[in-house]
């Protein structure tokens, strides 16, 4: 059974850094797709960061650039998401996602970021 698992979130104050991480379980992420998204309540879930199947290729919204850095170490099977340089409207639930190029796709169940003095 495939099980991605996110933690790290928490409470910081702006300006602050958090690093998330997603560890998966029943699947190799060196055969994903691996993405970061957020979502706050009554809006639309969005992409924050992605990283495509080999690891060498990443995007990141505009609203995120040259603070946050998705990365993977395929050996544990983990994927972080660095955040530095918070803002108040950074403030979401954070999805870890896994899509393989054949359709398999798998969320995890988010841990909640909160930017906040």
């Amino acid at each position: 059974q495939v099980q991605l698992v996110e933690s790290g979130g928490g409470l910081v104050q702006p300006g602050g850094s958090l690093k998330l991480s997603c560890a998966a379980s029943g699947l190799s992420f060196i055969n994903y797709r691996v993405s970061w998204y957020r979502q706050v309540p009554g809006k639309e879930r969005e992409l924050v960061a992605d990283m495509n199947w080999g690891g060498g290729v990443t995007d990141y919204a505009d609203s995120v650039k040259g603070r946050f850095t998705i990365s993977r170490e395929n050996a544990k099977n983990t994927v972080f998401l660095q955040m530095n340089s918070l803002k108040p409207e950074d403030t979401a639930v954070y999805y870890c996602n896994a899509r393989a190029v054949w359709g398999a796709d798998y969320w995890g169940k988010g841990t909640l970021v909160t930017v906040s003095s």
